[in-house]
């Protein structure tokens, strides 16, 4: 559902791209799997950067590089849950713009759909106009009335009025319903988090342990600053 290209984010502000594609919704193993590969160990290297996205869905252009990858497979779960309808109702309300700043928004945007009313295949003014008085009236217009009635600017009224928009294929606009936020973009639901590093150090064989700890201090000695100089010498 949605596809980020995580890389090492060391090796990329040394100006090296090292990471992968990776599709989301993913399992903890998964992602533990990448950063093996893409050398993000949880010790000398224990952070990632987002390079880039790949999504069939419209209106998701603001998920960030800094976006974290437990909400980004919150949202990507979210989607995959959601039969055609829903996810065609999401995109125009991701599109409306209504709340589609990063993937903190998209979640709970996910989650109010109710908030939203979408009449797919009304494309402009007309279709809106002909659409509202034909519901008024039970689905059907008086052919009488037809010839005294100006749809289109009927329907740009109605538009107007609800803040509507003409969006992929049909028109959106935010109806009466609250929109509750579910998620406060703090720390996203057990069963969706899949950030993990590897296994800590303890778990690891001695050999192995040995060898990642003396990388470490040597990584450390590197990056120690030189002593001041003692100015009174």
């Amino acid at each position: 559902m949605i596809k980020a290209f995580i890389a090492n984010i060391e090796k990329y502000n040394e100006g090296e791209l090292c990471g992968e594609w990776f599709k989301l919704p993913a399992t903890q193993e998964e992602m533990k799997a990448l950063f093996a590969r893409i050398g993000v160990d949880g010790v000398l290297c224990q952070d990632y950067i987002i390079t880039g996205y790949e999504n069939s869905l419209a209106g998701m252009h603001n998920l960030s590089k800094y976006e974290w990858i437990n909400d980004l497979n919150y949202l990507a779960s979210l989607l995959s849950e959601m039969n055609e309808a829903e996810l065609v109702k999401f995109e125009a309300a991701a599109v409306y713009g209504d709340n589609n700043a990063g993937s903190h928004e998209l979640i709970n945007l996910a989650q109010n759909l109710d908030c939203y009313d979408y009449l797919p295949g009304v494309r402009d003014e007309d279709d809106l106009g002909r659409y509202v008085l034909g519901d008024k009236m039970s689905g059907e217009i008086p052919e009488w009335l037809t010839d005294y009635t100006d749809y289109d600017e009927y329907g740009r009224d109605v538009s107007i009025s609800e803040g509507g928009e003409f969006i992929k294929g049909g028109y959106i606009c935010r109806n009466d319903e609250r929109f509750i936020e579910h998620y406060d973009g703090l720390q996203a639901p057990k069963a969706y988090r899949i950030f993990a590093y590897p296994d800590p150090p303890e778990k690891m064989p001695i050999k192995a342990q040995l060898e990642m700890y003396g990388k470490m201090v040597s990584y450390q000695i590197a990056e120690r600053p030189a002593p001041a100089r003692d100015e009174r010498a």
